[in-house]
């Protein structure tokens, strides 16, 4: 009997839906996701005494589950890598960065008038500042690593994202390349707000610069953030750790 997964397309709502039912007592939602789950022969159905279904998640469906999360976890691999390079470049070049920060950022309010704004949360890839003794020349940059370009397309479509992110300073895309060593995308594509950053082997190229920045120095929160967080070594941290 021919494989039915391979006539379905699977998508990111059916491994999550699998991966629900897994987590779960199995009770059946019935919907569109679910009968193709089943015709595929990824989940079961199974008829209790007392006449109640559930589901069960088939060997072939534990298989999917295992090839999705091997899948993630190369990609978040992939991501974090070109992350934590980005982060380096910007100490060689002698600027504080951070990962993963959490920061308040302003947005424009959606039907609001000119010049008003709420405030919401930023988490860029990296953040980092100048290394120097006058605020206002901190010249605050954020780069956003995409590895994949669904991500990529998904996060473009995120406008107050971008905008949070541009609040903040200047605002570049770090592009990775797919699988055949393509960029995912070409400069472009990205919203002429913000700068363009392509990795070519093992260096990273300028694809477009981004604007100057409007905001030089930064708010007392954003502070108040930076030093409650650890940014990454620099090159004076890891010669000194040698010379230990």
């Amino acid at each position: 009997m021919p494989d039915a997964t391979q006539d379905l397309p699977l998508s990111r709502a059916h491994a999550r839906r699998l991966r629900d039912v897994y987590r779960s007592a199995g009770w059946p939602c019935q919907d569109a996701l679910e009968i193709e789950l089943i015709a595929a022969g990824l989940l079961d159905r199974v008829l209790a005494p007392s006449g109640h279904e559930s589901l069960r998640v088939t060997a072939a469906g534990l298989r999917l589950l295992a090839d999705t999360l091997a899948g993630n976890r190369a990609r978040l691999s992939a991501h974090e890598a070109l992350v934590e390079r980005v982060a380096r470049e910007m100490g060689r070049a002698g600027r504080i960065a951070w990962r993963g920060l959490s920061l308040r950022a302003q947005v424009p309010l959606a039907g609001g008038e000119a010049g008003e704004a709420r405030w919401c949360m930023a988490r860029p890839d990296v953040f980092s500042i100048r290394n120097t003794s006058v605020a206002q020349y901190v010249e605050p940059v954020v780069h956003e690593v995409k590895v994949r370009r669904s991500d990529l397309l998904s996060d473009l479509r995120q406008q107050d994202k971008r905008a949070a992110y541009l609040d903040l300073g200047e605002c570049w895309y770090v592009l990775g390349c797919d699988a055949r060593g393509r960029c995912i995308a070409e400069p472009g594509e990205i919203p002429d707000t913000c700068g363009v950053l392509l990795v070519q082997g093992e260096r990273l190229v300028v694809g477009r610069p981004a604007p100057r920045a409007r905001r030089s120095e930064l708010p007392f929160g954003v502070w108040m953030a930076l030093a409650r967080a650890t940014p990454v070594a620099g090159l004076d941290e890891e010669a000194q750790g040698l010379l230990a």
